[in-house]
């Protein structure tokens, strides 16, 4: 059994879950490397990230690098004298601090490589309208999640499942796969599996306000997917055009009506307790949203309070 020091490296809530498994399970973490503290909010406070948080209440060593080449970060990395690196939601390391330790440097991705590559592989997974991800570890190399892969665990998505509560589930799963990834490279075990290269490889790029609008004009199954993929966070978009107004407005949460009818693509159709937009065989219910400047509603506290003109529309 070899004698592991851990360095792990991590910024967001999926990251904490994965190093409070290892702190739970007694492994020797002598470093955690994280984000360094954002300003944010309207009263520009620092922000710290939740590896941090968590690590301060652990005692644990901590470095917060701006930069991952500097002398004195790569100094202080040396200085801890780490065996095997971790890393779980971070940034792309360069090959200096990657290849420092001797029993090498893996990687935590929430997908079942070599599809989904890349910044938003929970998200992609289910606005591609996938029915099962996952997670995988495998050994940092050059490239982007491109290393040879040493475990995979699978999981089903539910038809209704939203990129929140798949990320929590593969949260979990994400966690104990590390610990058998770590306990296979104590023993000696773990072997590796080069990713295979194929021309239909799925990619998870990066989000932004482009590729998170809604196209009404898609398919009733596209558009539902766009939006359970996008929520809670960063959120499907679209132009609301009510009258004279045009206002763009997240949707969190729909349901699909199939149904024959001629509306117009777009059309929006009210009653006192339901809103639905006409697409293709059939009709997107919202059952929650967000207008400008206004908080996130379910559609029936909306309608209460506000009046959709007739000629209503979702562009």
């Amino acid at each position: 059994m070899k004698d592991l020091r851990l360095v792990f490296m991590g910024t967001p809530d999926f990251a904490v879950s994965t190093l409070k498994a290892l702190v739970e399970n007694h492994y020797n973490i002598v470093g955690v490397i994280t984000a360094p503290d954002r300003p944010a909010g309207r009263g520009r406070k620092l922000n710290e990230s939740a590896v941090k948080q968590y690590a301060v209440s652990q005692n644990l060593p901590l470095l917060q690098p701006t930069n991952l080449k500097a002398a004195d970060f790569l100094d202080a990395l040396k200085a801890l004298n780490a065996n095997l690196q971790i890393v779980v939601a971070f940034r792309m390391l360069p090959k200096v601090v990657w290849q420092m330790p001797d029993y090498g440097t893996f990687n935590l991705h929430a997908s079942l490589l070599p599809n989904y590559r890349g910044a938003a592989p929970i998200n992609w997974a289910i606005i591609n309208g996938e029915t099962k991800t996952g997670v995988s570890t495998f050994f940092i190399d050059e490239k982007i999640d491109t290393g040879a892969m040493i475990l995979q665990d699978e999981v089903s998505i539910g038809p209704d499942e939203n990129v929140g509560q798949l990320h929590d589930r593969l949260m979990v799963l994400g966690s104990a796969l590390v610990l058998k990834t770590v306990a296979l490279i104590a023993k000696g075990d773990a072997k590796t599996t080069p990713q295979t290269e194929q021309n239909n490889l799925k990619t998870a790029y990066k989000l932004h306000k482009d590729n998170c609008k809604i196209d009404w004009h898609t398919t009733i199954d596209a558009i539902h997917n766009k939006i359970r993929g996008l929520s809670p966070y960063p959120a499907a978009w679209c132009t609301l055009e009510n009258g004279t107004a045009a206002l763009d407005v997240k949707i969190y949460a729909a349901q699909k009506e199939i149904e024959v009818h001629d509306m117009p693509i777009g059309h929006i159709i009210t009653s006192k307790k339901e809103l639905k937009v006409a697409v293709k065989n059939g009709y997107i219910v919202i059952l929650k949203l967000k207008l400008p400047g206004k908080k996130l509603m379910e559609v029936s506290a909306l309608l209460n309070g506000y009046t959709f003109e007739e000629n209503a529309k979702m562009r």
